[in-house]
């Protein structure tokens, strides 16, 4: 039972290192990407690159009923 209990937790800790192995670091360059805005128009980090600050927020659930 300890051994699978120790498999287990190594399994997990692997899979939680992989996950994260490509996510970005502190001072990593944004990738670019395309969001809606709240006015239905899509808009890329490109089109702000030199020219903006960027600042994404979001609301999880905002005017919803969940």
């Amino acid at each position: 039972m300890t051994s699978r209990l120790v498999f287990s937790a190594l399994l997990i800790a692997a899979l939680a290192h992989t996950a994260y192995a490509d996510a970005p670091k502190v001072g990593d360059k944004a990738p670019d990407f395309m969001l809606q805005g709240s006015d239905g128009q899509q808009y890329s980090l490109s089109q702000f690159a030199g020219k903006k600050a960027v600042v994404i927020a979001w609301f999880p659930k905002a005017f919803t009923g969940g």
